[in-house]
C-alpha cells in the first residue's frame, strides 16, 4: 500500500511536469500567446488581449502586407539596452510566465501591422490623406482607430529588400516605423526579428475573433515589374 501511494504522489507532479513541457514546447516553436502590452493597436486589439501568435506560418510563406505581427524591436524601434537585466533564474520564470501568457512580455516585443515589404514604396498622404503602396491608396476603414487620420506625419520610404514598414491601427498613440525615421535602422523592422504572425484575440472571450489581412491589401501594385525600386518622391517629404 505504502509503494501505490509513494507512486501516486510522484505521478501529480510528473504529469504536471509534463504537460507544461509539452506547452512550453509547442509556444517555442508552433504558436504562443501573446499579451498586449499598450494601445498602439486599438480597436483591433484591446490593452490585456491575448492573440495566438503563429510561430510557424512563415516557414510556409512569405510576410505579407496587412498581416499583424509580433516582434522583437531591439535595434529597430526599440534601443538594445531596454531589454529587462534579469539574473539567470529570473529570466528562466520570465521566459516560462511569457510563454504561457500569465506575464507581459518584454518591453521590445511590439505588435503592429506591417504595410509595406520588401521592394515596396510607402508614402503619406495622398490629395485625400491617405496611405499609398506603390502608389495604390488603402481604404483602412476597417481597422483604423476611429477619428485617426492614417498618418499626421508625411512620409515617403522605399522599404529596403528582408525589411519591413509597420504602423500601428491606432495612429495618433504608436510609435512605429514612422517615429523612427531618423533612427540608424530607418525605421525599418528587419523580417529575421519577426516571431509570427497573430492570428486571433483567444481571451477574453468578448473579444474573440480572428485577424485576417484586410481586403485592401489585396488591390496593392507590385514594385516596378524589371526590379528597379520606384523613385522616391521630390526632397522636403519627411524621410527623403
Amino acid at each position: 500500500m505504502a509503494d501505490r501511494d509513494r507512486q501516486t504522489w510522484w505521478d501529480i507532479p510528473l504529469t504536471i511536469a509534463i504537460a507544461i513541457g509539452v506547452v512550453l514546447l509547442l509556444t517555442t516553436f508552433v504558436a504562443k500567446p501573446f499579451s498586449i502590452p499598450s494601445g498602439s493597436m486599438e480597436d483591433t486589439l484591446l490593452v490585456g488581449d491575448r492573440v495566438l501568435v503563429n510561430r510557424m506560418v512563415y516557414h510556409t510563406r512569405p510576410i505579407e502586407r496587412g498581416d499583424v505581427i509580433v516582434f522583437d524591436a531591439a535595434g529597430s524601434l526599440a534601443p538594445y539596452d531596454s531589454v529587462p537585466d534579469r539574473n539567470p533564474l529570473s529570466a528562466a520564470v520570465a521566459w516560462v510566465g511569457q510563454s504561457l501568457g500569465l506575464m507581459t512580455p518584454d518591453s521590445t516585443d511590439y505588435i503592429k501591422r506591417v504595410i509595406g515589404v520588401g521592394g515596396d514604396r510607402v508614402a503619406c498622404c495622398d490629395a485625400q490623406g491617405r496611405v499609398t503602396v506603390n502608389g495604390t491608396p488603402l481604404d483602412e476603414a476597417d481597422y483604423l482607430y476611429p477619428g485617426d487620420a492614417p498618418s499626421t506625419q508625411e512620409f515617403d520610404v522605399i522599404v529596403p529588400e528582408g525589411m519591413l514598414w509597420v504602423m500601428g491601427d491606432h495612429r495618433s498613440d504608436s510609435a512605429d516605423s514612422r517615429a523612427h525615421m531618423g533612427d540608424p535602422g530607418g525605421g525599418f523592422v528587419p523580417e529575421s526579428s519577426v516571431v509570427g504572425r497573430a492570428m486571433a484575440v483567444v481571451w477574453p472571450v468578448s473579444q474573440w475573433q480572428v485577424l485576417p489581412i484586410p481586403d485592401t491589401f489585396a488591390d496593392v501594385a507590385e514594385p516596378t515589374s524589371d526590379g528597379s525600386s520606384p523613385s522616391p518622391a521630390p526632397s522636403g517629404s519627411a524621410g527623403s
